[in-house]
């Protein structure tokens, strides 16, 4: 009997590998097989039908037939439109990072030397607005941003400005919904990582000489490398395939993958193009999304 137990006890598994396989069933399950499945979609015809594709595998007489199509990512290739697309999605998700992190670090830097006692109330701040819901808050940019809002307003009633300001279904409303709505998630990590720092360095350096400022750039900058690229990965990776805050801040000018990848499900209803569209940028975030975990990785240790 106590060795029929024993030999129970080696073949369970361990509690702590039970614990850890659990993020990899998850991802498995909600990111691999429906990455699978939108693969196997790109590969696919378009048709009339539902789902509006063909199937890639047939059995017909004792024989499987896969139809693989590669006319969907021959025509994205071919096609100028979705270059520009992609190029104006990496354009946009470059100079929303950059503005969040020039925002975001002061803001982080601030509340890790503000007193213990305050810190938490700091940090409520930032994250208060992230309460309220995504579309509430993109639609408030829009009643503040649009010709008759309150800014244009404000403006002209002090004088500023003789006539409104065209600055709804621009670039520019869309880097400031962008901004605003991102900059928590370049603030944390940033905060994570500088609440963290050994003051006794920055003491040290004052003890031989340095002033404040180089301090800051040869031991607190340096030493916040690995958050400032966690915040930034943060910001940018969901920024390239932004929908919502393109399509509504910004102008039929604003080409964004995003934008693009709505219209080919859902008004063209062209699945596999759509599909390819998707892939690709996948395989364009995998870079950044490896750096993240790189940099997360040694930030952990």
């Amino acid at each position: 009997m106590k060795g029929l137990t024993a030999r129970l006890k080696e073949k369970l598994p361990k509690g702590k590998h039970s614990i850890i396989s659990l993020p990899y069933v998850w991802l498995l399950v909600f990111f691999v097989l429906p990455f699978i499945f939108v693969a196997k979609i790109s590969f696919s015809e378009a048709d009339l039908a539902i789902p509006p594709y063909m199937p890639m595998f047939e059995w017909s007489d004792n024989l499987l037939n896969i139809k693989i199509n590669l006319g969907n990512y021959l025509w994205l290739a071919e096609d100028p439109l979705y270059w520009e697309a992609y190029a104006n999605s990496i354009k946009m998700a470059f100079w929303s990072t950059l503005l969040c992190l020039l925002i975001g670090y002061p803001m982080a830097y601030a509340i890790a030397k503000a007193p213990k006692e305050k810190q938490a109330v700091w940090l409520l701040l930032v994250l208060l607005p992230s309460w309220t819901s995504f579309l509430i808050r993109v639609y408030a940019w829009m009643g503040l941003l649009k010709d008759s809002g309150l800014i244009n307003g404000a403006l002209m009633g002090i004088g500023i400005i003789d006539e409104p300001i065209q600055m709804i279904n621009t670039n520019f409303a869309v880097y400031i919904g962008v901004v605003y709505s991102y900059l928590p998630f370049m603030v944390l990590p940033l905060y994570a990582n500088l609440v963290k720092h050994d003051n006794s360095l920055l003491e040290a350096a004052s003890d031989l000489g340095a002033i404040k400022a180089v301090s800051f750039f040869r031991i607190t900058l340096p030493l916040s490398f690995n958050g400032i690229v966690a915040g930034s990965m943060l910001v940018f990776i969901p920024v390239v395939g932004e929908y919502v805050i393109p399509e509504l801040l910004g102008g039929s000018d604003t080409i964004m993958i995003g934008k693009i990848l709505w219209q080919e499900f859902f008004n063209n209803r062209d699945w596999p193009v759509a599909s390819a569209l998707a892939v690709i940028m996948i395989m364009i975030l995998i870079i950044p999304i490896s750096l993240f975990h790189h940099f997360q990785h040694k930030e952990s240790r």
